[in-house]
This record gives structure tokens, C-alpha cells and sequence, in this order.
């Protein structure tokens, strides 16, 4: 299924307002980046991809990337192939004379243009067969299979459901998400926050950019959009899409939410966001997000 047919949801999105705001979900509106990377994603990446012998390097190379850079929050493919290169490179792993997958398969599949989910890549595995894919597939299920059975009544951050119930009466919501859209509903509704959103888009409907592009594209003004996420690739997005940007601090969530509540919101709303208040958020958020892995000095 390409792009354009997953994310007909979105495309068909009618304004119901004149303002429209995406929202990320983990890391972002749950507290749940941590306990799905360090208790499903790398447990799963240590058992399926045979680095028992390296498990700490490869848990310290998967938190970098998913939790404590400006990698944070990327689709779990591309995020794979990073942690296969920072251990590639790393000198203890090289030692350990350890085979680390170069993932030539997988990264054709990320270059491909199909949305980066577990249906795409059951495609291309029946189409082609290739013993590479089928193991990124039995992987990435496995973390799916790991987070329904671990993640639960995790509730959103303090503020989010506030700030929903402000923003839903002036502006139309829509979950905008790399995770798998089961997992999104589930967190969701189990939660009663459902009903604060038009849509929820997972990784299904593409990335992050084409979600912001379907769903608001040419039927609001670019002031009038707003990108709410805990990730720099958060913020490309909302920039790819002339859209503005509001940060939500790793390890400042609450504040962060606090603060758009109580002040953000409302700068929005008043067309007042863009410029000196954007930048300011902005600046500080890019200080708690490294480049450069710690073991590398």
C-alpha cells in the first residue's frame, strides 16, 4: 500500500476550525518512550539480531539513538540501521570481533518510499523472500508483540488532557505518530483522549512530514499549523511543512506541558507564536539533544 491510499484518512479531512495541530504521542503526549525502548525495542534488537555478546554496547547504542540525541523519536527501521553503525564502528565492539548486519536489504526497503511499517515490509518479504526482510519482520513484530504485552496504564503527561480540551474547541487535532497505529489507539482510548482527535496516524500513513502535508496541507494557513513533539524529527517535519513548532523537552515534559497550557497555547491561538517565542523554545530544546554520542568524547 503506498502513501497515498494509507493515509486517505487524512487527505480527507475536512476543517472544521481555522487552526490544526498534530501531536506526536510517545515521548510526547506518554511517558512512554523509556519503557518501550529499554523494555521491548532493545531487549528484541539483542535477541533477533545475535548481539548477546555485545548486549551492553548495544543497549547503550540503541538508548543514544532513540532516547538521547536528535535522533530521538525515528522510525524504529532507520533507527535499527543507526545502532548497526555506531556499534560497526565502536572500538569494544570491534574487539569483541563481533558480526554486526550491514542491513543491506533493509536499507533499499527504508530508501523505497513506502510508508516504513510492518504491512509494507510483509510485502516486500512474500514478493521477495529474502531472509534479511523476514527477519527485520519477525523482529519488528516481536517489539509490537512486547510493547501490548508490557505497555499499559501508562497515562498521558500532566496538562495534555487540559490542553486538549482547550486546543479541540479551536482547532482541529490529529495524532501524528511513527508508531504502529494499533498501538497509538490502543494508548489513546484506554486513556479517554481519543475523542480530542480527528484522526490518529501511525506509521501506516507514512511519515511524520506526509502526515502534516495530507492532513493540513492547502486547507490552513502555515501560522495556523501547529506541530506539538519531544523530537527534532518532529520539528523537520512541522519546518518541511511551513508549519510552526512546539517542543516538549525530554526530561522536562511536565514543565513543558505546563507551559504550553498556561502560556503557549494561547500565544498560538492569538497568531503571536512565530518569531521571538517560537525561536526561544526552540534554542533550548536543541541543548538537551546531542549529535555526538558520549562514548566518543
Amino acid at each position: 500500500m503506498d502513501v497515498k491510499e494509507a493515509g486517505r484518512p487524512l487527505k480527507k479531512l475536512k476543517p472544521e476550525h481555522n487552526f490544526f495541530v498534530g501531536i506526536d504521542s510517545d515521548g510526547c503526549t506518554f511517558d512512554t518512550m523509556e519503557i518501550k525502548h529499554k523494555e521491548c525495542f532493545i531487549p528484541n534488537i539483542i535477541k533477533h539480531w545475535g548481539l548477546q555478546p555485545i548486549s551492553k554496547y548495544a543497549r547503550e547504542a540503541a538508548e543514544f539513538v532513540n532516547l538521547y540525541s536528535r535522533w530521538r523519536g525515528i522510525n524504529r527501521f532507520p533507527a535499527l540501521v543507526m545502532v548497526f553503525d555506531l556499534l560497526r564502528e565502536r572500538e569494544e565492539v570491534k574487539k569483541r570481533e563481533v558480526d554486526i548486519p550491514r542491513a543491506p536489504k533493509i536499507r533499499e526497503f527504508i530508501d523505497s518510499g513506502v510508508p516504513l511499517g510492518n504491512p509494507a515490509l510483509k510485502e516486500a518479504v512474500e514478493k521477495t523472500g529474502d531472509p534479511e526482510l523476514k527477519k527485520a519482520l519477525e523482529w519488528s513484530e516481536a517489539v509490537n508483540r512486547t510493547v501490548a504485552d508490557i505497555v499499559s496504564g501508562v497515562p498521558p503527561f500532566p496538562f495534555v488532557r487540559e490542553s486538549l480540551e482547550k486546543l479541540s474547541t479551536a482547532a482541529d487535532c490529529v495524532v501524528v505518530s511513527a508508531t504502529p497505529t494499533e498501538a497509538l489507539r490502543r494508548e489513546w482510548q484506554e486513556h479517554g483522549i481519543a475523542k480530542y482527535v480527528k484522526v490518529i496516524a501511525g506509521q501506516e500513513m507514512g511519515s511524520k512530514k506526509e502526515h502534516l502535508a495530507l492532513a493540513s496541507g492547502g486547507k490552513y494557513k502555515s501560522d495556523h499549523i501547529l506541530m506539538i513533539g519531544d523530537a527534532p524529527g518532529d520539528m523537520k517535519a512541522a519546518q518541511a511543512n511551513k508549519a510552526l513548532f512546539y517542543p516538549i523537552i525530554p526530561g522536562q515534559e511536565e514543565k513543558s506541558w505546563e507551559k504550553f497550557y498556561s502560556e503557549s497555547l494561547s500565544v498560538f491561538l492569538s497568531q503571536k507564536y512565530a518569531g521571538e517565542h517560537e525561536t526561544k523554545l526552540v534554542e533550548e530544546f536543541m541543548k538537551y539533544l546531542p549529535e555526538k554520542p558520549p562514548w566518543k568524547g
